[in-house]
C-alpha cells in the first residue's frame, strides 16, 4: 500500500514526503475528532479514583 502510494503522489522525494506527512496528520485528526468520540461511549474506562 506504502509503495503504491508513494508512486501516486506526484512529484520529488521532498514533495512526496511532505503530502505523506499532510496525508497521516489529517488522518490522526479524524480518528482523534470524529472516530474516537464516537467509539467512547461503547469502550468501558475504569475511572475510578485512588484515595478518593
Amino acid at each position: 500500500m506504502y509503495g503504491w502510494l508513494w508512486r501516486v503522489i506526484p512529484g520529488g522525494a521532498v514533495v512526496k514526503t511532505l503530502v505523506t506527512l499532510v496525508l497521516a496528520v489529517l488522518a490522526m485528526a479524524l480518528l482523534w475528532k470524529v472516530v474516537f468520540p464516537m467509539l467512547e461511549p461503547y469502550v468501558v474506562v475504569d475511572r475510578g479514583v485512588v484515595g478518593g
